[in-house]
């Protein structure tokens, strides 16, 4: 389960998503001062825990350490609103009100996403029966399956956490998670 971000540690990692670069804390610390008054020792503190909750990675540059996110925004918000779906004990009907809830814009954007999920061949949306789990793409329709060697891409979690890429690192293995 995702635990969701505390104040400063949302307003810290927001920066990161955006700035979408290594940085150092006293950055952060230069940004945040113009909102409210932080010590450069609060900043460093919770960048360090979110270094230890596996949120950041970072590389040492002289005295100083450079951070970066682990995950993207998109996943960190992936990740918690499956965690409140997972919760439900009717999911379909935790969704329809979910969509229920969505403005047009982003009824819309769920569309896109769907079809980039999920794409459909002109045969499958015009009622044509597609592949069946498990079978390999072509069988069904007789087609012609390439023995060519593909090689497939590696698992996420075959990765030790520093290797995998910021969106496909499983952010729900968090330790306090």
């Amino acid at each position: 389960m995702v635990r969701r971000l505390g104040e400063l540690e949302n307003e810290v990692m927001t920066r990161l998503w955006q700035w979408n670069r290594p940085v150092t804390v006293r950055e952060v610390l230069e940004d945040l001062v113009q909102e409210r008054e932080l010590a450069y020792t609060t900043v460093m503190t919770v960048m360090d825990k979110l270094f230890q909750k596996g949120w950041l990675r970072r590389e040492q540059d002289g005295r100083a350490f450079r951070y970066e996110p682990v995950s993207s925004r998109e996943a960190y918000t992936a990740a918690l609103m499956n965690d409140a779906w997972a919760t439900s004990d009717n999911p379909a009907a935790a969704l329809v009100h979910f969509f229920g809830m969505m403005s047009p814009e982003q009824q819309e954007a769920l569309r896109d996403a769907l079809r980039v999920v999920a794409p459909q061949s002109p045969e499958q949306s015009s009622g044509e029966q597609g592949e069946q789990p498990g079978e390999q793409p072509g069988e069904q329709s007789g087609e012609q399956v390439s023995d060519d060697p593909v090689e497939e891409p590696e698992e996420p979690s075959e990765r030790r956490p520093e290797e995998a890429a910021p969106a496909d690192r499983d952010i729900r293995a968090h330790p306090d998670s």
